[in-house]
């Protein structure tokens, strides 16, 4: 399936956009995926242990939560094109510098925290805009097939990107994925460039930077399913970040054999989300976020799986499961906001969805340690994947959750709907 045949006919600039967009991603999670690998081990070559490695990560998710609201407004206010563009081009240059610090030996600490904020504060514009902008290039019903194409793409590249980078990794060294890196956003960047929004109604002038937030704040408050399922995934990505980030490596090493298991683990998961895409290019629940959300309580299982631990073909089977199913999740969701949010809106609300997707990570990351002190490893575990549960089971209390249905036809934008663009969504 070309992305072209994934939606209706509409506005040529939108299906050409569609195209460019879909490229675009692909060649940076190809990029990105090798290079979040290269720069754990740029940090260990240079001298460092796993604290260093979790400060250049922080350096890089502080900024993102910093900026991300500020970056929705921007976007809703200039062309989105031009702010993706921008941040592909921050994104460039701070990379590319980091490669040249790595490649020419000895990087310090503190150069490698700055570049890496520097790349944090890109993305905080760059996903707010990307997500207004994907949404405004697919039209009406068919809007979640499109989607899945798009996230389908996604999530293969961003798998092959993992496996080659580390595979580039250990032949070459991280200095070089680094500097590939550099060169998948300069590719990005300069197809966005070619992104054609005449097709997009002019924004009327606002009130200032200010009104703008409050706005964003008014229309994201006022949906009891939106800012419910945000605050849901804000609790679910922390607990599970935790768990992939810190038990699951520290399972892998005393129970499963290493980090080779723990690795074909996450991998598996990646499969799962590319097979999840891959159904939901075919499937059309009419209750989107029920469906969605039920396909979430699986996100419980690896937690739990670790918690046992299971063998590592259980652990595997476990992972591809729940990475296909709350990638059902993800496409739901998308097509939701695609259906329901005011496109001149899209991305404050997208800066709110990404915000809660990474604002508690770091946090949950941080205490991880001394969770496992105070209560043990597998309690823990069990703590997380009842997190989970819970805070899923809770949201379905929302009625809108339950019964938001899928509409089979296109609503003019003025009376709530919207057609536009989504990246890699923040909380799928």
């Amino acid at each position: 399936m070309t992305p072209a045949s994934a939606h209706s006919p509409g506005p040529p600039a939108a299906h050409r956009n569609y195209s460019l967009l879909t490229a675009a991603a692909v060649v940076t999670s190809l990029g990105g995926n090798g290079a979040l690998i290269a720069a754990a081990f740029a940090v260990l070559d240079a001298g460092g242990d796993g604290g260093d490695v979790g400060l250049v990560a922080a350096s890089r998710t502080l900024p993102l939560v910093v900026f991300l609201l500020i970056g929705g407004a921007v976007a809703d206010r200039l062309p989105r094109h031009r702010v993706m563009v921008a941040a592909n081009a921050l994104n460039c240059l701070s990379q590319a510098a980091f490669a040249a610090l790595v490649l020419a030996g000895q990087p310090q600490l503190w150069q490698m925290m700055l570049l890496t904020a520097l790349g944090g504060t890109g993305q905080a514009f760059f996903s707010p805009a990307a997500e207004g902008m994907l949404m405004s290039s697919v039209q009406g019903e068919h809007a979640g097939r499109a989607f899945a194409v798009f996230r389908m793409a996604m999530q293969g590249a961003g798998l092959g990107g993992a496996a080659l980078g580390g595979a580039m990794v250990a032949a070459l060294g991280p200095g070089w994925v680094l500097a590939a890196d550099a060169a998948a956003f300069a590719v990005a960047g300069a197809l966005r460039a070619f992104l054609d929004v005449s097709h997009i109604p002019p924004r009327e002038a606002g009130g200032g930077m200010l009104a703008d937030l409050r706005e964003g704040w008014r229309e994201f408050s006022g949906r009891p399913w939106l800012w419910g399922i945000v605050v849901q995934f804000s609790i679910a990505n922390a607990v599970v970040g935790a768990a992939d980030a810190v038990y699951g490596p520290l399972v892998a090493r005393d129970d499963l054999g290493g980090a080779g298991p723990w690795g074909l683990a996450l991998a598996c998961f990646g499969a799962g989300t590319v097979a999840g895409a891959l159904l939901m290019t075919r499937w059309k629940p009419r209750r989107l976020l029920l469906a969605g959300t039920l396909c979430v309580f699986p996100l419980a299982l690896p937690s739990a799986a670790l918690a046992v631990p299971v063998p590592v073909g259980a652990l595997c089977a476990v992972m591809f499961l729940s990475g296909a199913l709350v990638e059902v999740f993800g496409v739901s969701w998308m097509t939701a906001l695609h259906q329901e949010i005011p496109e001149d809106k899209l991305s404050r609300i997208s800066a709110y969805d990404w915000f809660g997707s990474v604002a508690l990570v770091p946090l949950a990351t941080a205490l991880a340690g001394p969770a496992e002190e105070a209560f043990g490893r597998t309690a823990s575990l069990w703590g997380c994947s009842a997190l989970v549960v819970l805070v899923t089971a809770a949201v379905l209390t929302v009625p809108d959750v339950r019964n938001l249905r899928r509409r089979t036809k296109e609503v003019a934008v003025g009376s709530g709907s919207a057609d536009a663009e989504r990246p890699v969504g923040g909380l799928g």
